[in-house]
């Protein structure tokens, strides 16, 4: 390091070594190190004088050369002018020279600028730095190395201190002070004057005696404050429907597009309303099939039999369908037209065994997909309450099946394949009648029963005049001749019962509840 002025040699102990005391450290070790320098003067001076004294008393010359008294003026240079505003890196600077400037010995020691050839290092400074260091020094982070004299920029100079005056103890560095949230001071309130002049309702003034902050002082609320509510019970919900606990089993017989007369028989026995919307609650009600041909509004007959379905499963009830010989015959004309197929009797044609059997070409004009699809999800054959539930009086269900899913499966998955020719024997089958009429009948229909479960087998298909051998045919007959029919015909030992009124023959529409007696 470069000797400055007025600086003695730096002193370099295994303690200190490249370390940097702190400025506030330095700011009482440079108080005390101008009071050692004042009294070093004094003593510089005053031995000057006993030297000069004694040699005029010897008439020798006196040499003040070496171990001449520095002025403080001579000093001045290492500080700048008292008043002048310094920064704090100046001021640690200076607290650097002012601890420097200590080290420089107390008595008979060279001074600043002069020779001292006859002094070391340690006897130079090690002493004064002892004596003017009243207490010790708190162990301190290590810094930057030090730099001379000549890179530190100079700092306002202290005015000197009474020799006799205590040392000043080594102030600790001033640090921010951090406020947590509990110490910050309360925010201005920002209310409304007319708010804050009104106390809150349930306000008690100042906290009573006693008071913990479990407690609670509620506002008062008087009757008139608050909106009177009535609050009734509610009702109990209704009881979920019971499977088992279904209503009353209704089957309607062949209705060959004759809506008018389906909606009089329907609202007759109660299940639709004056509007034609499901009226029956949980009741049970079955189609035997043969909704189109021979009668005005078969595609009518089909909306309305859909909607019906739609709005009793929404009321608890169900209405369901039976797939008949017609739908099966309406679906071959739609699909397959002049397509000729094998028949028993030579070729045919879906299209001609349509229009033969009464087919209407408005049903086919209005005729829609969704028509088409619902008619071939039907099914074949069902069992409800004991009853065999058939479109045909036929034993022709047993060649599709040995119970009522395969019937029904097999039936379903051959109108997917959309051949003519599956599409024809299909209808071929179905149309087929009167396996019961005769002194047979018994036999077939407990061969059915016993395959399929059940106790009675109830049919449509075959009209009732046809089965009581009144007519010949759906066509016989004039309006003075026309059977009178009053409701279902059980036969066949009571083990078989027709549905069909013979509704295309002037007969009626049968819309009927199950069981029957007889």
């Amino acid at each position: 390091m470069t000797q400055g002025a007025g600086q003695g040699p730096e002193v370099r102990t295994a303690t200190l070594r490249d370390f940097r005391v702190p400025a506030y450290v330095y700011e009482g070790v440079r108080e005390t190190g101008r009071a050692a320098a004042q009294e070093q003067d004094a003593a510089e001076a005053q031995g000057q004088e006993q030297s000069a004294a004694r040699a005029q008393e010897q008439g020798a010359p006196v040499d003040r050369g070496q171990g001449a008294s520095v002025s403080p003026e001579q000093r001045a240079p290492l500080s700048p002018e008292p008043g002048a505003s310094v920064s704090r890196e100046q001021r640690a600077a200076f607290g650097q020279g002012a601890g420097l400037a200590a080290q420089v010995p107390a008595q008979g020691g060279p001074v600043e600028g002069a020779a001292r050839p006859e002094q070391s290092h340690a006897a130079a400074s090690v002493r004064p730095l002892q004596a003017s260091v009243q207490q010790p020094l708190e162990p301190q982070a290590p810094v930057q190395p030090q730099q001379s004299l000549e890179q530190q920029p100079l700092v306002q100079a202290q005015p000197p201190l009474d020799p006799q005056a205590a040392p000043v103890q080594p102030q600790p560095p001033v640090r921010p002070q951090v406020l947590t949230q509990s110490q910050q001071p309360p925010a201005p309130a920002l209310t409304h004057p007319a708010v804050a002049a009104a106390p809150h309702p349930g306000s008690a003034g100042e906290t009573p005696e006693g008071y913990t902050p479990t407690e609670r002082d509620l506002p008062v609320i008087n009757r008139g404050d608050t909106v009177q509510v009535e609050v009734r019970e509610m009702p109990e919900p209704p009881p979920a429907p019971d499977p088992g606990g279904m209503g009353p089993l209704y089957v309607v017989g062949d209705v060959h597009g004759y809506l008018d007369e389906l909606v009089a028989a329907l609202a007759a026995e109660g299940l639709i309303d004056a509007d034609g919307s499901w009226a029956a609650g949980n009741t049970r009600l079955w189609f035997l099939g043969d909704f189109t041909d021979r009668g005005p509004d078969g595609i009518g007959v089909i909306d309305l039999v859909m909607r019906l379905s739609a709005e009793a499963a929404a009321a608890g009830g169900y209405c369901k369908a039976l797939m008949g010989n017609h739908e099966l015959l309406l679906i071959g004309a739609k699909k397959f037209g002049d397509t000729p197929v094998n028949s028993g009797a030579g070729t045919a044609t879906f299209q001609a065994a349509w229009l033969l059997n009464g087919g209407q070409k408005t049903d086919m004009e209005r005729l829609e997909d969704h028509h088409l699809q619902w008619m071939a999800r039907l099914d074949a054959i069902e069992e409800e309450d004991g009853h065999l539930l058939v479109h045909s009086d036929t034993t022709a269900y047993l060649d599709y099946g040995d119970s009522i899913e395969e019937v029904n499966d097999t039936i379903r998955e051959a109108l997917t394949r959309n051949d003519a020719d599956e599409y024809w024997d299909l209808f071929r089958k179905f149309t087929k009648r009167f396996a019961f009429r005769d002194d047979s009948g018994p036999a077939a229909v407990r061969e059915l029963l016993d395959v399929y479960g059940g106790s009675r087998i109830v049919h449509g298909h075959s009209p009732i005049p046809y089965l009581l051998g009144e007519v010949g045919s759906e066509y016989d007959g004039d309006e003075d001749g026309r059977p009178v029919i009053e409701g279902p015909h059980i036969y066949a030992d009571g083990l078989a019962i027709a549905m069909d009124g013979g509704v295309t023959m002037a007969g009626k529409l049968l819309v009927c509840q199950l069981p029957l007696d007889g």
